[in-house]
Order: C-alpha cells, then sequence, then structure tokens
C-alpha cells in the first residue's frame, strides 16, 4: 500500500467519528470561507497576470454571479465558485 493511500485510510478512519456539527468542524468551515473570500477579493481588487488584462466590470459582474448562485443554491460555495468562473471566462472569450 503506498503512502498517500495509507493516509488516506487513517484520515478517513479518524474522521469518520467525527460530528459535522461540531465547533472544530464549524471553525474549520470558517476559516476556510474566509481565506476563499480573501482570495476572491484580492483577484477582483488586485487582479494577478493574466487577469489584469480582465476589465473591471467583468470581474465585478462575474463577482455579482457567482453571489447570486451561491444564494440561489442554498449557500453552495462551489456552484458560487462555479459560476464566477464561468462568467469570467465567457465574458473574457466575448470580450477577445
Amino acid at each position: 500500500m503506498s503512502t498517500p493511500s495509507v493516509i488516506a485510510a487513517l484520515g478517513l478512519w479518524l474522521g469518520g467519528g467525527l460530528d459535522e456539527g461540531s465547533d472544530l468542524l464549524m471553525w474549520v468551515k470558517a476559516v476556510a470561507t474566509a481565506i476563499l473570500a480573501g482570495v476572491i477579493a484580492q483577484v477582483i481588487v488586485q487582479p494577478p497576470g493574466a487577469l489584469a488584462s480582465v476589465p473591471w466590470f467583468l470581474r465585478y459582474g462575474a463577482l455579482a454571479a457567482g453571489f447570486a448562485a451561491f444564494m440561489a443554491t442554498r449557500r453552495s460555495i462551489f456552484a458560487g465558485v462555479v459560476c464566477g468562473e464561468l462568467v469570467m471566462l465567457a465574458g473574457k472569450w466575448w470580450l477577445r
């Protein structure tokens, strides 16, 4: 058995008994959400590399679309991020 498989099995074994509503997991989720929000804010306000060529209105429009998707899908972070990415990609392709 390879090392990543052992680590994954150990993680499943240790994590299997955790309560999803525990204070520790709620804190981990809050920290992960805050980090994601910080990264998104930095990309919107000071875009690095190739994102600097994306106009500000497209970046803020993708943010608004992502937030709308987040709220419409009962606060699914995945849906919000994917929607924002798709709006950004489609807008950049359309503006080329």
